[in-house]
């Protein structure tokens, strides 16, 4: 399944599943660090899902972003 972004502010961005069932989030946190995290309805046909992760950069946060939209984490 694809994700499309729907929410862009200057601290963060969130994605979609086109199933409507899970979303990713990337943040910047008050420390300058970056959060992301994925989140996946009961909902979903593959069941409930979540994870999450700091990093040190937004490079990073994005890379982490796109790797789990090719490839959840649970």
């Amino acid at each position: 399944m694809t994700f499309a972004q729907t929410t862009e502010t200057e601290s963060m961005a969130e994605w979609t599943r086109d199933d409507g069932t899970a979303t990713i989030r990337l943040r910047s946190r008050p420390d300058g660090q970056f959060a992301v995290r994925y989140d996946r309805l009961h909902q979903a046909d593959d069941g409930r899902g979540y994870a999450y992760e700091t990093v040190e950069t937004r490079a990073a946060a994005e890379e982490l972003v796109e790797r789990w939209q090719a490839n959840p984490p649970v």
